[in-house]
């Protein structure tokens, strides 16, 4: 019989060897590959859609995200030297040579100056793009951050204390985007805008709850169906309409007006050549973690790719269903494991150090202290969480009694939101380096 010890450390093993396994099936060059096909004769396929190489003037690869530069990289191997050139910006650190497109780093979350300067090459590019070029654009998860181009009267300082404000009131992404496209030049529809008549394909690794194009990035390429209205009423809804920038608040009460120009919707013109193709998402990574799981022995289940709202509760509620499978082995016959993905939120009430899944493992600790054996894991699939080296954290049913004898108490970390400081004491952060891909976060709790 395995004793204590040797079993929490086994379910340590196989948590991340499943959630490796997420990671491996986002790999976004394969999903290009997947994807996107050179005929011999030099035509194009995209998905279900063939481009004759005699209809097609130039081809540009422009784009932004964490997984830009694979994504790029992929793109030039497959179309060699039909590719004239491009831009695409990615990442701090998430960069790779490339041969025919120029790739710029730049912050994330909070867009710098270096992701204005990419922005711009973007579109100063494709507003020399023509009738019968084609241009790729890849959109991964940070794009949105990574392209920042404000509307006039708006600087990028801004911007950066807008979405600064968002991140810590806990508004979704879905919100902040929302608020994004509206102060974008670049965003909502607008880069597909300023791509048009060019012939426009653009390739999207989702990292948004239910895969909604608008979001995604803040959807520079599809239609948007948010609103100024809608924009007023998320401020007003976290009591930051004081809170944004004036210059931010009189733009949106302005476009409630009427008097700013909306995003662009949906029967716009601008959209008659363009195609659009998710070619990755959670549910993809979720599929493949739960077929390792099963590879290990495990009975696995996916609860859901779409969870949502404060970590803290749905720390609660998933801990709640790893008590039950303890207990009476219900849903599932152990041992046991359960998946989950999405992307929660935290509402910062403290000045610690963390993110969304080291916050969600410590709560889910502290509900777990003392049960046996179990084992949970949370992690972001682009490899970081929060303003972190870390990727997430991992704990057991005897985590919270570990940093007990070291003298420390995680209610206190968890009230000053401090989970990395926490994890790195007992040696337990889930540290991946940059993944170069993003499809949210993947959660896994083994009860053996």
């Amino acid at each position: 019989m395995m004793n204590a010890d040797l079993l929490e450390e086994k379910l340590r093993t196989d948590a991340r060897m499943i959630f490796d396994e997420g990671l491996r099936a986002a790999d976004p060059g394969v999903a290009v590959r997947r994807f996107v096909r050179l005929a011999p004769n030099g035509d194009i396929t995209a998905g279900s859609s063939q481009y004759r190489i005699q209809d097609i003037g130039r081809i540009f690869i422009v784009g932004a995200g964490k997984a830009a530069a694979p994504m790029t990289k992929a793109l030039e191997e497959l179309l060699g030297d039909a590719l004239t050139g491009g831009v695409v910006t990615t990442k701090y650190g998430h960069g790779m040579p490339l041969d025919r497109v120029r790739l710029r780093e730049a912050g994330h979350p909070v867009p710098d100056e270096e992701g204005l300067k990419g922005a711009r090459e973007i579109m100063d590019l494709l507003s020399e793009a023509r009738e019968g070029d084609l241009i790729f654009c890849l959109v991964s998860g940070g794009g949105s951050a990574l392209m920042p181009m404000p509307v006039e009267g708006i600087t990028l300082k801004d911007k950066q204390s807008a979405t600064g404000a968002l991140l810590a009131c806990g508004a979704t992404i879905h919100e902040i985007n929302a608020i994004r496209k509206h102060i974008s030049a670049v965003k909502g529809g607008k880069l597909a805008r300023a791509a048009h008549p060019a012939k426009l394909i653009s390739l999207i690794l989702s990292d948004v709850v239910g895969d909604d194009l608008d979001v995604i990035a803040s959807g520079p390429t599809v239609p948007d169906r948010s609103t100024f209205a809608d924009c007023i009423e998320i401020l007003a809804k976290y009591a930051i309409l004081d809170v944004v920038p004036p210059s931010v608040r009189s733009y949106l009460e302005a476009g409630v007006r009427g008097e700013s120009p909306e995003t662009v919707k949906a029967g716009d013109k601008v959209f008659d050549h363009e195609e659009h193709f998710i070619i990755g998402s959670a549910s993809i990574s979720l599929a493949a973690a739960k077929q390792k799981a099963e590879s290990l022995g495990y009975h696995a289940a996916i609860l859901s790719s779409c969870i949502e709202g404060e970590t803290r509760e749905v720390a609660k509620a998933l801990a709640a269903m790893a008590k039950e499978e303890l207990l009476s082995s219900n849903p599932l016959q152990r041992p046991a494991c359960l998946i989950s993905g999405g992307e929660t939120t935290v509402t910062i009430t403290g000045s610690g150090l963390g993110g969304r899944n080291m916050e969600f493992v410590l709560s889910a600790a502290m509900e777990l202290s003392g049960w046996s054996p179990v084992c949970m894991l949370s992690g972001g699939t682009d490899g970081t969480d929060g303003p972190t080296d870390a990727a997430g954290a991992v704990a057991d049913g005897r985590t919270i009694s570990r940093a007990m004898e070291k003298g420390l108490r995680a209610p206190d970390f968890l009230k000053g939101n401090d989970s990395y400081h926490f994890f790195e004491s007992l040696g337990d952060l889930l540290i991946t380096g940059p993944t170069m891909t993003n499809v949210m976060d993947l959660r896994i709790i083994l009860a053996g």
